[in-house]
């Protein structure tokens, strides 16, 4: 790819979908690929479905679904002989989802007979390394975590980097046709290959942004993905369905998605700022965006994600339609949660240092709790027991304690035995080794790749 031929030089990108696997209309790349990219990106993986798929080193789409993006995406970046850049493989970027998705690569490329050099990016960290790290005071936590300590790092079943846009650009320039990486920020993805093409970083940082997710920033998020074009002033972006629009709104609305402060977003080698940015609508579909900056950050830092097992889980789920209970469904959990524990002491001879147990009203007040506002009396509830313990055989035994309580239990005052529904047969879903995060700190580094590995393929032979 060659470097801008002068300043005018505009640097397109094609994002088809906010993450790989989530499907999309190979019509709209198709139509992406008449707007002459220089790149295709997207998205392979987040947080945001909790700390399972890092804890395993698993991947929250199936094979299938990446197979399928995969050939469109990989058919597109060879016709077109531009890089394709995916990021976070496998869902939570660990070395696993890399080569998970590596090897998907390489079979439909063997398929469809396409030679492209493929660079793998792994972002898996050491304890040990990290531990020399702590010891020279270069790890910091970020909010609401307190300092770090050696044995946190040495529980964690696995811990990512998240690397910005220096290793993909280092991968393309050695020669990288298609770059999957391990963990990395969503916007990192996008803009690597305008950086690497001269383009203004505050342009490019926004624009990278606002397309991280695909058509969420357009008035029909499932039509789809985007289409970035940066120049030296701002960017313009559009949808590729013809059928849905970028607005103002749309486009400036998604610098309130995942972040702290709507007008800055922080970056391993700097910070965002939107402060001044203006949106303009060039026609019914289309946004000029100008003004953004990039401010460097006088100290590189690179965020860790690590996850440790707290235990193993049973849950069980039953329904209550009763009129009487459902309108006292507060006090009826709270009843729930007193007998329990006496049941298992009784039983079982735990006590409630052995085990912890959650119980959710769904249909009532399970997502927002104490602050849901409306307070009228639900006419279906859900109960979800969930129980951990340090092993499965604790937690399922505790689950079975309380099924004949999630079946009948009435208030004190009732004169009749109620009956509810029980989800499912047999009532108890053992659900294995469960996670939490435990890592929300930043290594500060003196050089933007060191804590990254990549490996170069060969180019894969044709079918």
């Amino acid at each position: 790819m060659p470097p801008p031929t002068d300043a005018a030089r505009q640097v397109g990108i094609l994002v088809p979908s906010g993450m790989l696997g989530a499907g999309f209309d190979p019509a709209t790349v198709e139509r992406g690929l008449t707007l002459h990219p220089d790149v295709i990106a997207v998205d392979g993986g987040s947080t945001d479905s909790g700390p399972h798929y890092l804890g395993t080193g698993t991947a929250k789409t199936t094979a299938a679904a990446i197979s399928r993006d995969l050939r469109i995406l990989l058919k597109a970046a060879a016709s077109a002989d531009i890089p394709l850049v995916i990021g976070s493989c496998g869902t939570s970027g660990t070395d696993s989802g890399v080569d998970w998705v590596a090897r998907i690569a390489e079979t439909v490329m063997a398929e469809e007979g396409l030679n492209l050099k493929v660079a793998r990016i792994y972002s898996e960290q050491e304890a040990g390394f990290l531990k020399e790290r702590l010891a020279a005071g270069r790890i910091r936590p970020l909010p609401p975590l307190g300092p770090l300590a050696a044995e946190t790092l040495e529980s964690c079943t696995h811990i990512v980097g998240m690397m910005g846009h220096e290793p993909f650009v280092e991968a393309i320039q050695a020669g990288a046709q298609v770059v999957l990486a391990g963990r990395a920020t969503d916007t990192a993805v996008a803009a690597a290959v305008p950086l690497m093409l001269g383009m203004p970083a505050g342009p490019t940082w926004h624009a990278a942004k606002v397309v991280e997710c695909g058509g969420q920033c357009t008035t029909n998020p499932r039509s789809g993905g985007v289409f970035a074009t940066i120049d030296q002033a701002g960017y313009t972006i559009e949808p590729l369905d013809p059928a849905s629009a970028c607005t103002p709104i749309s486009v400036a609305a998604h610098m309130l998605y995942e972040t702290v402060n709507p007008h800055q977003m922080r970056e391993p080698a700097g910070t965002l700022d939107v402060s001044d940015a203006v949106y303009t609508a060039l026609d019914e579909r289309r946004v000029r965006v100008e003004g953004a900056r990039f401010e460097l950050a006088e100290q590189h830092t690179i965020k860790l994600e690590g996850t440790r097992i707290t235990g193993y889980e049973t849950v069980s789920f039953t329904g209550i339609r009763d009129p009487y209970i459902t309108a006292n469904i507060d006090r009826w959990a709270l009843l729930l949660r007193e007998i329990l524990p006496e049941r298992i002491a009784q039983t079982l001879g735990l006590t409630e240092d052995d085990y912890a147990l959650d119980v959710r009203l769904y249909g009532h007040n399970a997502i927002l709790e104490g602050i849901d506002p409306d307070s009228s009396p639900p006419r279906e509830v859900g109960v979800m027991l969930i129980v951990n313990a340090p092993s499965q055989t604790t937690a399922t035994a505790v689950a079975k304690i309380a099924n004949p309580l999630m079946l009948h239990l009435p208030l004190p005052e009732m004169d009749y035995l109620p009956s509810f529904a029980f989800a499912t047969s047999p009532a108890e879903t053992e659900r294995g080794a469960a996670y939490e995060f435990v890592l929300n700190h930043v290594v500060e580094v003196d050089s933007a790749t060191s804590m990254f590995r990549t490996h170069h393929s060969q180019e894969v032979s044709r079918a």
